[in-house]
């Protein structure tokens, strides 16, 4: 199977002004969208032709909280190295963390191998184009499932990560805060679709979609890309780039004036920011970097000042299964 994406037809980058599409008015929020995202999409490799399914569920983990230029050159290592589950799930675990390098947050490169493993058990090495078979799978939440159902196998639900839940809030309820995550954020976006194929969460819950029109199934599905993208590069967290957007005219938060959130929201948002300068995080992370250097080490003087912090953090890797202590005293990488 390969990646169902729109594909990039411009060169034109998302600052430049929005393409017309079928003279305003009587365009539908699904063709606003997928123009705009035809003529300016970033080509990311990920989106091109023929990409395996494979490859995009490691280009949406590998995404998780880490900047798109970060995982590029990590992504074309791994599938180097890795072209299929089969050669991932049998890979060694510190050749694995050696590779995942600075992406941040190493246990998913761990269970991305436990996630390799299950599909060669479980489905003969193919990732499965189910969602409940993707939900099932080691490391896999419900943003990835739904990512690569729709992006490897072309499957019309939605897909809520936090750019798309910040331009719905914008869009439609007139907030400039996304807030937190909500139960009813699947189906709010469903409700922008004008076609949702079943999905699990949805069906469990009852929901219908308000329009259901499956001659334009294909509108949705690019949604699910174009509303993702439209959150990453034009309806920013802090300075959205309203006069390029292609659905300015109809943004409620626009319409309101662009209100400013209240003190009582920012304060939520900023105690929702995690801090990581002088945290245990931090710390492991430089450990890491230390032992993905040096293959091993008995001190780590770059760590962090604080020696009882440094071995609490050690203690954590160690728990985590992403180091090991040998008999002489010394940290490595898991054999």
């Amino acid at each position: 199977m390969t990646a169902v994406q729109y594909p990039v037809q411009s060169t034109a980058s998302a600052a430049s002004p929005a393409p017309a599409v079928s003279a305003g008015s009587d365009a539908t929020l699904g063709e606003l969208l997928n123009s705009w995202y035809r003529a300016t999409a970033r080509p990311l490799p990920w989106r091109e032709e023929g990409t395996s399914a494979w490859a995009v569920l490691l280009s949406e983990v590998m995404s998780q909280q880490t900047p798109v230029s970060r995982v590029e050159p990590l992504w074309r290592r791994w599938l180097e190295k890795w072209p299929a589950p089969a050669d991932l799930a049998v890979a060694p675990t510190d050749e694995v963390l050696r590779e995942w390098a600075n992406l941040g947050y190493p246990r998913r490169a761990l269970r991305l191998r436990e996630c390799a493993a299950a599909i060669v058990d479980r489905h003969d090495g193919r990732v499965p184009t189910d969602i409940a078979d993707l939900l099932a799978l080691p490391g896999i939440g419900g943003y990835t499932a739904r990512a690569v159902a729709a992006f490897a196998f072309g499957t019309a639900v939605p897909v809520v990560d936090t750019n798309v839940r910040r331009v719905h809030r914008r869009l439609v309820r007139g907030e400039f805060l996304q807030g937190p995550a909500r139960s009813g954020d699947l189906g709010d976006v469903a409700d922008l679709m004008p076609w949702v194929d079943d999905d699990p969460d949805l069906l469990r819950r009852g929901y219908r979609n308000p329009v259901q029109d499956r001659s334009r199934r294909t509108e949705a599905l690019g949604m699910c890309a174009s509303l993702m993208e439209l959150g990453a590069v034009v309806c920013t967290a802090r300075s959205p780039k309203c006069t390029v957007c292609p659905v300015s005219s109809r943004c409620r938060w626009i319409a309101l004036g662009r209100p400013e959130p209240s003190d009582a929201d920012r304060a939520a948002a900023r105690r929702r920011v995690q801090k990581f300068e002088g945290t245990d995080r931090q710390v492991r992370g430089r450990i890491m970097a230390v032992l993905r250097a040096r293959g091993s080490a008995v001190d780590f003087p770059d760590a962090g000042p604080d020696p009882v912090q440094r071995a609490r953090a050690l203690a954590s890797l160690v728990t985590d299964g992403l180091v090991e202590k040998t008999n002489d005293g010394s940290y490595r990488l898991p054999r």
